[in-house]
């Protein structure tokens, strides 16, 4: 595999500077304490029985709600979504390239999936809880044992008709280079024989804010939320790529690859 950074993660977006930060700050800040206190209640609201499984149109209104709620919070950060191509409907195992925390509202302003996420998360502000009430699974890594619990739910959600999401790498790159997929996270849709529809996610034009969007050196969560809170506005693409049949190919090594293929060779397209 080549593991080599991508020509969309080579050229990094220029910061913003410090007087135009601080306005941003003014009114986002607010913006952001409004979403959470006003839009917040509700959204969970729709998520709790017997309102979270009332249709509308293809999704619930739970779906919804959360799909609603993602996009206004990467509204106020200044993510522009621009979506390519369609998510699969019914049970799927989406995988996408892992840049920061960001990623999770970005797919879910698309299309609502529980994710497999790092333990640690769930003790993060806000963010953990949100992604416990999100249908998260939280893995611990390193541990074989609490991986075969991740992989045993995520058959279970994906036979009950729901969609998982997951991020194959395992962990965040610094946005420079998709990193090589971890091919036991798709025994799930081999065992279930649900599709796999790779998804590519990329941060300003081109991909060029990777770097930007991705935790630095030493970077803690808050203060990734913090500096990523005053930013530019600047796009956000959400590429949702040719899906493949699990029993098409031979078994979860060779889906993770072509999986990886897919989403760099979106990456790298002008």
């Amino acid at each position: 595999m080549d593991h080599a950074p991508t020509r969309a993660a080579r050229r990094p977006a220029r910061r913003g500077g410090g007087f135009a930060r601080a306005c941003r700050y003014l009114y986002r800040i607010p913006l952001l304490s409004l979403h959470v206190l006003l839009l917040l209640p509700p959204t969970l609201l729709c998520l709790s029985p017997p309102l979270g499984r009332l249709r509308w149109g293809p999704e619930t209104l739970g779906e919804r709600a959360v799909r609603a709620w993602s996009a206004g919070l990467m509204w106020i950060f200044g993510f522009r979504l621009r979506r390519f191509g369609t998510p699969l409907r019914g049970p799927v195992l989406f995988v996408a390239n892992h840049v920061s925390w960001v990623d999770i509202e970005a797919l879910h302003s698309q299309r609502m999936m529980g994710f497999v996420a790092k333990r640690e998360i769930a003790g993060w502000p806000l963010v953990g809880w949100l992604a416990a009430q999100g249908q998260t699974i939280f893995h611990q890594r390193g541990s074989t044992d609490s991986l075969n619990g991740v992989i045993e739910v995520m058959r279970e959600r994906l036979r009950g008709g729901r969609s998982v999401g997951v991020f194959p790498e395992g962990r965040t790159r610094g946005g420079e280079a998709v990193g090589p997929f971890h091919a036991r996270i798709f025994q799930a849709a081999v065992e279930t024989q649900v599709p796999v529809q790779p998804v590519a996610l990329r941060y300003g034009r081109h991909g060029e804010a990777q770097t930007v969007v991705a935790f630095g050196p030493r970077e803690s969560f808050a203060a990734n939320f913090v500096r990523l809170l005053g930013e530019p506005a600047r796009l956000a693409e959400v590429h949702f790529l040719e899906a493949i049949p699990a029993g098409d190919l031979d078994g979860r090594r060779r889906i993770a690859e072509l999986s990886r293929e897919r989403i760099v060779a979106a990456m790298e397209q002008r």
